[in-house]
């Protein structure tokens, strides 16, 4: 290991993304007490961050804490937002996740269900990186845009 990669921080290095902007912005927006002031953007998405050994390190079955859901909450939150700033449709979450950890979680605008997750092992909710992390939020939210682009009746409806 070189000096250079001991000091990154957990996650890896932060990439300039539209999605980590809105994530960081919908988790400060929570911050009713200004607890979380004097952290820096990558401290707040740090239980993001779920590295292959934690990850294995898990158990194959767990029920998913209140923490974990307020995080996958919060990631899809950013998605919705992101889309409603790029297309002008709003969007809102619906998830049901059963206490063992697998369910569903749509976004839905007007009529339209611009979003379809079917999750499982939520306990291991996660990403490598902040670059993984940027990368699925920016994915889900060109894909949910795209079926906006598609059914804009739906969406108006």
């Amino acid at each position: 290991m070189t000096a250079e990669t001991e000091t990154l921080p957990r996650g890896g290095e932060m990439p300039a993304s539209d999605f980590l902007k809105q994530l960081v912005a919908v988790i400060r927006a929570e911050d009713s007490y200004g607890s979380w002031d004097d952290k820096t953007d990558a401290e707040l998405l740090a239980d993001f961050i779920v590295t292959r050994e934690e990850r294995r390190d898990m158990p194959i079955m767990g029920d998913p804490d209140p923490d974990l859901l307020w995080r996958v909450e919060k990631f899809y939150d950013a998605i919705a937002l992101l889309l409603e700033k790029r297309t002008g449709a709003m969007a809102a979450q619906m998830s049901k996740i059963h206490h063992e950890g697998f369910g569903r979680i749509v976004l839905i605008s007007g009529r339209l269900v611009v979003l379809s997750k079917h999750v499982r092992d939520i306990h291991r909710f996660g990403f490598e990186s902040y670059a993984k992390l940027a990368e699925a939020g920016d994915r889900m939210t060109a894909d949910a845009a795209e079926m906006v682009a598609r059914f804009p009746e739906a969406v108006g409806a």
